[in-house]
């Protein structure tokens, strides 16, 4: 066991990510780890300096939601600082769409995910979205502590197209195919796994993460838990 270590995870925002479910898939890990582990159902912890300076590491599991001016500055100080933040999906790159200070801490924003068939033939439930896709090692990931020793895997679920920029580290990519109904005219490459360094802290995305079967897939969970502990302090 390593030496105790303070982690806090921020859950909630839409309900369809599962954000307590699937953030109780990693606070044992974490706790195996070392990590005194503290829940919040909301960013309001952010806003306290002394107790972020405490702490180690952030897992967020927000989709959407809100957060106060007080609260992403706390937040972005505290990266900066040294605190870590990893989170997946959603969770981490589709929260708090209207803060342009968390955006730019992140390094990504979920835009889309394309649907599996044409409007016609959808039935208006989450499985429209779910789509089959590769996720491909890049070549600085055969070296990266995340990544090392995995291989390119497939997965049958959302797919992200992220809005990022070129501050990330980037381990993975995915590419979303044209479509015969949908705008764009050719495939389109995004980050799906990216690393950040903002000041002294260090952040981690992982897109794939839309529901607890893909949390468990052992690609997506080995990445997730070797994220979490490179971004810690």
């Amino acid at each position: 066991m390593t030496s105790e270590r303070r982690a806090l995870v921020v859950r909630g925002g839409w309900a369809g990510h599962e954000p307590v479910k699937a953030t109780d898939l990693f606070i044992p890990y974490l706790r195996d780890q070392g990590f005194v582990v503290e829940v919040a159902e909301s960013p309001a912890r952010y806003a306290d300096a002394e107790f972020m300076a405490a702490t180690d590491l952030v897992l967020q599991c927000m989709t959407m939601a809100t957060i106060s001016g007080e609260e992403v500055a706390g937040l972005v100080a505290a990266v900066a600082a040294g605190t870590g933040l990893a989170g997946w999906h959603g969770g981490i790159a589709d929260a708090y769409r209207a803060s342009a200070d968390y955006l730019q801490l992140v390094g990504g924003q979920f835009a889309a995910h394309a649907a599996r068939c044409g409007p016609g033939e959808r039935t208006g439930d989450q499985s429209d979205n779910y789509v089959p896709h590769r996720i491909v090692m890049t070549p600085a990931a055969a070296e990266h502590p995340i990544t090392a020793g995995l291989a390119d895997f497939d997965l049958d679920t959302e797919q992200y197209w992220v809005l990022t920029d070129d501050h990330n580290d980037v381990l993975a990519t995915t590419t979303t195919a044209q479509r015969p109904w949908a705008a764009w005219q050719r495939p389109v490459t995004c980050p799906a796994v990216w690393t950040r360094q903002w000041g002294r802290g260090r952040v981690f995305v992982a897109t794939p993460g839309h529901t607890v079967e893909v949390l468990r897939d052992e690609n997506v969970r080995t990445i997730v838990e070797r994220g979490l502990l490179w971004a810690s302090r």
